[in-house]
């Protein structure tokens, strides 16, 4: 393993983090927006962590400056990119450290300071589109500057398409920028439109941009102060869920912003080599794929659910609004977006509790969605299938299809069946780690019960790997996660990281054999 190339490419992401921040800096000053005055501990946030991004990323560089053209092999990569999102998580708590951001006041009215594990989860969050959050009061400048408020926002930005297939982009690599985007990249398929990568990149990161710029444009139309329409698209297009309200989007109180944002979740949602094809005006690709009308097939059916159910129990007044706000709660839970135009803690159980199996479904593979993916639960359908028909026709080979292609990789049922064993684990494990980390009086001193602790620990563990960001109980859509105790947010901070990387990436850091020199 070259440890001297490791080093310089994580030396070039802690620069290109650094540099990032610039962007949140104009919105410390009142001429960018309704700020009262300039927001000096913004400010101060962002120029220190601007500083310990530069010398982070020059004293990499340094230790690297041998290993320019170095090949970076397949092991290389996973570090890289294993490595390069803790390094932006880590980086990227810095201004609301630097900033002295509080994540509340106490029952006297006193700031409460953010915490060096508060910082982190909440940048782990921004990076992986989770959109947890642990910050009780947005709407106060005390609390939290606007100017890292939008830097809290753009943490969706650069990890919602992904840290590495932007520094590819940028920078190219040749055959080493196949090797990263193809570590990272989520899903099990990772068709790119174009064979050079670097191109392909491009396309990706356009299609990306473009699709922030379309929606910013459209939220400004329809009447959000360009300071919201700039952090509600990251939000969207990232499926992240960062807010700068309490109450998300409900609180624009806009049929046609509610709207909008359903759509562009749908589309963020999808496959990014099938939007290549409609961009190039080959929808066919698009309509024609298994995955995306199953997609949208699990969109709808679960809709007319969650309306049927929502209005036999009166959780909505009429249809129209069952329609309304059904749709953009499935719609933003399944995408593993996380907005909330109404409480959905609120509704019938049944409701609730087909929103927590959506969070575990996600958006197609190639999409800024986190979660397992459609397509592996196509996959796991026809796998068990084959499997069943191998009982009583035990000499018949046949393979997996896809729509009419035959998908022949000896390791395809294995890899699908191990994901899913893997998936599962961890998140009992995570869920057994929190219920007894958590003390029961959080719940019982509220009036609630153990039962409500164990659905509410489950949610937070489903929220939080899934990347969905709002769960239930004590962390749902009108909630946050200041109540957990700092051991619990490391360990969904950690199922974050673990559900964006696709799991065995991160597993793989922590192999001995892994890091030892071949």
């Amino acid at each position: 393993m070259n440890r001297l190339h490791i080093c310089r490419l994580l030396g070039l992401i802690a620069l290109l983090i650094g540099v990032s921040m610039l962007a949140s800096l104009p919105w410390a000053f009142p001429w960018f927006g309704p700020a009262r005055q300039i927001e000096t501990r913004g400010i101060v946030g962002l120029l220190g962590a601007m500083a310990v991004c530069a010398a982070v990323g020059a004293a990499l560089l340094r230790i690297g400056r041998s290993s320019v053209g170095a090949t970076l092999f397949r092991r290389e990569a996973i570090a890289v990119v294993g490595l390069g999102w803790l390094l932006a998580t880590l980086l990227g708590a810095l201004p609301f450290w630097f900033a002295g951001v509080s994540t509340g006041r106490t029952d006297e009215g006193r700031p409460i300071a953010m915490g060096l594990v508060d910082g982190l989860f909440e940048s782990a969050s921004g990076f992986t589109g989770t959109g947890a959050t642990v910050l009780t009061d947005l709407e106060d400048e005390a609390l939290v500057p606007r100017a890292i408020l939008f830097w809290r926002s753009e943490t969706h930005f650069l990890g919602g398409l992904g840290i590495m297939v932007l520094f590819v982009a940028i920078l190219g690599m040749g055959s080493a920028g196949k090797t990263l985007m193809l570590t990272e990249m989520p899903g099990p398929t990772q068709e790119a439109p174009h064979a050079r990568t670097q191109r392909a990149a491009w396309i990706f990161a356009a299609i990306y941009v473009g699709l922030n710029i379309v929606l910013t444009a459209l939220l400004l139309v329809e009447g959000m102060s360009l300071f919201d329409a700039l952090c509600h698209s990251f939000g969207t297009i990232a499926t992240g869920g960062f807010s700068t309200y309490n109450k998300s989007i409900e609180c624009f109180q806009s049929l046609p912003i509610d709207l909008t944002i359903t759509l562009f979740m749908v589309v963020a949602c999808t496959n990014f080599t099938l939007l290549y094809f409609v961009v190039i005006r080959r929808p066919s690709r698009l309509l024609g794929d298994v995955e995306f009308r199953t997609y949208i097939a699990i969109l709808t059916v679960a809709t007319l659910m969650v309306v049927a159910f929502g209005l036999s129990h009166s959780d909505f007044p009429d249809v129209g609004s069952a329609l309304r706000y059904g749709s953009f709660q499935v719609v933003s839970i399944m995408t593993n977006t996380g907005f909330g135009t109404a409480d959905f803690d609120r509704w019938n159980d049944f409701n609730r509790g087909l929103l927590l199996l959506l969070m575990f479904i996600g958006g197609c593979a190639g999409s800024t969605s986190c979660s397992i993916k459609v397509i592996r639960y196509i996959l796991l359908v026809k796998i068990l299938r084959l499997e069943i028909e191998q009982i009583y026709h035990p000499n018949v080979v046949r393979h997996v299809r896809l729509g009419s292609k035959a998908l022949t990789e000896p390791n395809l049922r294995k890899d699908v069946l191990l994901y899913f064993a893997v998936f599962l684990l961890l998140f009992v494990v995570a869920w057994l780690l929190l219920v007894g980390i958590e003390p029961g009086s959080t719940w019982t001193d509220n009036g609630r019960s153990v039962h409500d602790k164990l659905i509410d620990c489950a949610a937070a563990v489903g929220a939080t790997f899934n990347g969905v960001g709002p769960g239930l109980g004590i962390c749902g859509e009108s909630q946050n996660y200041a109540s957990f105790h700092w051991p619990s947010k490391t360990i969904l901070a950690g199922m974050m990281l673990l559900g964006r990387l696709e799991i065995f990436v991160l597993l793989a850091l922590f192999m001995p054999d892994f890091w030892r020199r071949k």
